[in-house]
């Protein structure tokens, strides 16, 4: 719903304290009574948000979040909705909606809730609540990755990508990228990323390629699960970095580049908890720095 874990706890507090401080005995439906209080609080952070982003530096990307889910979820398909609910593609669409198309859109495609439940949830009519649920829709599938993601793919080409921008040469880099992808690096004006987005293969890998060949003090370059996908972390002097993560197109090629280096977005992938889900990718002849 919120793209940043501490507006998810802050909102998680709230509900609890109001749920504590509830008469238990007026409360018919325990379940009914959090949701309502959750997804009202969220939609109320969201329009919050939504002003602050307004004098935002830069390109805006949700914050990171380690999605090893391990063995809490063992079921294939589930694992795979998760992903797909919290993929940097998806939020990316997500912060296009409105707070209250947003609420609709998660509470229907990704918890099933009924229209009639979420009407009352959002203290509208069903009506206006399938009205807002269609526009979300339309815009979801139109902003949303056109193709279905191989992890085991998508996991191969982040590996060669990072091998040819660090250890191989620029025509490298660029037999991997889509003739139109994109690269939206996120800094938040707190250190150095592209302020625009970069758009085409020439300008993306020039400057992919530029920047991959300069000194970090202390690298360390990480695989790791983020928001569902492959990624790679980069520690400098054991501190997050950069977190990167790529999207494919229908040819297998890479059609879009995220690179977060807001460092207030990279504290939750300090070493002890990245450590928990990752493995040190194949040596490289460079390390992958980013400025």
């Amino acid at each position: 719903m919120l793209g940043r874990v501490a507006d998810a706890e802050d909102v998680v507090q709230e509900a609890w304290l109001r749920w504590s401080r509830a008469g238990r005995e007026e409360v018919r439906d325990a379940r009914g009574f959090l949701v309502r209080v959750t997804t009202r609080l969220a939609v109320d952070r969201l329009r919050q948000a939504h002003s602050r982003r307004e004098s935002y530096v830069g390109p805006w990307l949700p914050e990171p979040v380690v999605t090893d889910f391990g063995t809490t979820v063992p079921d294939t398909a589930e694992r795979a909705v998760l992903a797909d609910s919290v993929s940097l593609g998806m939020l990316v669409v997500l912060e296009s909606l409105s707070p209250l198309e947003r609420a609709v859109f998660v509470l229907r495609e990704a918890f099933a809730f009924p229209y009639q439940e979420i009407a009352a949830v959002l203290d509208r009519s069903e009506a206006a609540v399938r009205q807002l649920a269609g526009r979300a829709r339309r815009h979801v599938d139109e902003g949303r990755p056109r193709f279905p993601v191989d992890p085991v793919q998508q996991r191969d080409l982040t590996e060669k990508f990072l091998a040819a921008a660090t250890g191989g040469s620029i025509e490298d880099l660029l037999a991997l990228l889509a003739p139109g992808v994109r690269l939206v690096g996120d800094s938040g004006g707190k250190t150095k990323a592209p302020r625009r987005v970069l758009e085409s293969a020439a300008k993306v890998g020039r400057f992919l390629f530029a920047v991959a060949h300069k000194d970090v003090p202390e690298p360390e370059v990480r695989f790791l699960e983020l928001n569902g996908g492959p990624a790679l972390l980069v520690l400098s002097a054991g501190r997050p970095d950069t977190a990167l993560s790529v999207e494919l197109s229908g040819d297998g090629r890479i059609s879009a580049v995220y690179i977060q280096r807001n460092p207030d977005k990279l504290a939750g992938l300090a070493p002890r908890r990245a450590a928990q889900c990752t493995e040190k990718p194949p040596s490289t002849k460079r390390d992958w720095p980013v400025t």
